[in-house]
């Protein structure tokens, strides 16, 4: 059924334009165009387009809060895997369902309107697939639709515990998958939304089988975490006498496919050059980066050269498109000792930031139609509210700026997927049953 709605201020391909009409059918941006005297329902604010988040592991959102006490010895990203393995082994496939459809409720209300799940979490707590080897595949999938937001399913291929065939440990049984598995985990259907691959890590696999599933399903999206840590580089280095980066893009063709490296922190100047080539889109969390003190990316050279980035929330520790944006440029403050260092002459920093990503959330979420307001993109849409305190003497791109740097998830208003309205007045419409669902699992967890 099409509606159509008037924009009171919108962010278009153009730019900022004032009274834009836009007609939706079947989610999706059929027109934009003038007022012409016909009705349309009116929306007052700042209307931008929805934001993608391009890596998320769901179970995760249940672990917020829960690992922040220093340990005995150094607490390090490592130390971090180990609680998240011991707390793994309990979630249930109800568990995961109603963990990551409040997840994802978090995710809209905090202006992301689709989602790539980086999903490890395959099996029984034994190791065991269940009777149904997607059952847990199909959960996130249920838990998307649910909260009525896009989804990028990308099951993950893990096989070892280590370069060179290390041996999986006991503690990673719930993520071991052989090809047959993972072939199986590749055809659950996701409706609507689409499918990827994501092998896990160059830790994770074997060069065969990374050279295989890149092979089989070329053209998905391709996503993978490299060069997060420097224990990985060091690693690498030693098992292969080449870095992470360097390794994977001598191993598959980067540009057969719709790529996206997740963290690559520790990406040497070489490295990036190359990324830039194979026009991949790196994925940085800066949130969880910054919580797990894995490091700094360098995306003031990244984005010198050209580079395509997107945001991810990760280990979801905090859900907020504007915390990670701007958390990502205090990270290259602090790194290079100035301000504005992503902001450019034409474009304020929170504009470019925005804008970057966007459009390189929308690559690496291929089958996504991007959420732009422009005729044949998904209508996905976030109206900020221009009465918000913060917001009050903005005008043009300093508007996204006080979003992200001084409003953060409080400007937000309303939420649209596919035309229809899943965020009203700062809240999810269903949040009162998914946040009772959400309770009742961590209660009976602890």
């Amino acid at each position: 059924m099409a509606s159509r709605f008037h924009l009171e201020l919108a962010l278009t391909p153009e730019g900022w334009r004032r009274d834009v009409v836009i007609r939706i059918d079947h989610g999706v941006i059929d027109s934009v165009e003038e007022p012409d005297g016909r009705p349309a329902e009116r929306i007052s604010g700042v209307v931008v387009p929805g934001l993608p988040n391009l890596h998320s592991h769901a179970f995760q959102r249940a672990m917020a809060g829960l690992t922040e006490r220093r340990g005995s010895d150094t607490d390090s990203f490592w130390t971090w895997r180990e609680a998240m393995y011991r707390f793994v082994e309990r979630l249930s496939p109800d568990d995961l369902e109603a963990i990551a459809a409040f997840a994802y409720m978090e995710m809209l209300e905090a202006g992301f309107t689709t989602v790539a799940e980086f999903h490890y979490l395959h099996h029984q707590p034994d190791g065991t697939p269940y009777d149904n080897v997607a059952e847990m595949s199909e959960r996130i999938v249920a838990a998307a639709e649910t909260a009525g937001i896009g989804l990028t399913l990308l099951p993950v291929l893990y096989r070892q515990s280590g370069f060179l065939g290390k041996p999986p440990t006991p503690a990673q049984r719930r993520f071991v998958c052989d090809r047959d598995v993972y072939a199986r985990l590749m055809e659950t259907r996701v409706p609507p939304g689409t499918i990827g691959i994501a092998p896990h890590s160059l830790r994770a696999v074997t060069l065969d089988d990374l050279q295989w599933a890149a092979l089989t399903w070329r053209g998905l999206p391709a996503h993978i975490h490299v060069a997060e840590q420097m224990r990985e580089v060091e690693e690498c280095l030693a098992a292969h006498r080449r870095r992470p980066i360097d390794l994977l893009l001598d191993t598959v063709e980067i540009d057969a496919s719709r790529w996206c490296l997740v963290h690559a922190t520790h990406a040497d100047a070489g490295e990036l050059t190359r990324i830039v080539k194979a026009n991949a889109v790196v994925g940085l969390c800066p949130i969880t980066e910054a919580n797990l003190g894995d490091g700094l990316f360098d995306a003031s050279a990244f984005l010198a050269q050209g580079g395509q980035f997107g945001i991810g929330s990760d280990s979801l520790v905090r859900i907020s498109a504007a915390d990670e944006l701007r958390t990502l440029e205090y990270g290259q403050r602090l790194m290079h000792r100035q301000r504005n260092v992503l902001g450019e002459a034409t474009r304020s920093t929170g504009r470019r930031l925005f804008d970057a990503a966007v459009a390189g959330g929308a690559q690496a979420m291929a089958g996504w139609p991007a959420s732009r307001i422009s005729t044949g993109e998904r209508a996905d849409f976030v109206v900020l509210d221009h009465h918000h305190p913060a917001l009050a003497a903005a005008q043009g791109d300093s508007l996204l700026d006080a979003w992200l740097f001084a409003a953060d998830n409080a400007a937000i208003k309303t939420v649209y997927c596919g035309g229809v309205p899943v965020v009203q007045n700062g809240r999810h419409v269903a949040r009162e049953e998914l946040s009772q669902r959400y309770r009742k699992v961590l209660a009976g967890l602890t």
